[in-house]
């Protein structure tokens, strides 16, 4: 499983999420958003997840996740906690 700071240097990750009844490995690109603040990380994934699970992932990494149904940020966080990422 890799590391936060691994994912966000290599651009890409595997990331273990329980999806459609069983457990799959996804993987999760970095991409770059624009915000007032300047621009900062998140971890897309390009399929429809449960938002739970997205939740899970967003707490673990300590990074906002979008995916095609949701964007999750960790608990107590915003976009301008992120910039310079």
């Amino acid at each position: 499983m890799a590391t936060r700071e691994e994912i966000l240097q290599s651009g890409k990750g595997e990331i273990r999420v329980f999806r459609a009844g069983m457990y799959q490995r996804e993987e999760f690109r970095v991409k770059r958003i624009d915000s007032p603040f300047g621009k900062y990380a998140v971890l897309e994934l390009d399929k429809f997840a449960d938002l739970k699970e997205l939740l899970r992932i967003s707490e673990e990494y300590g990074l906002p996740v979008f995916s095609k149904n949701g964007k999750i940020f960790p608990k107590g966080k915003s976009a301008k906690d992120f910039v310079g990422l």
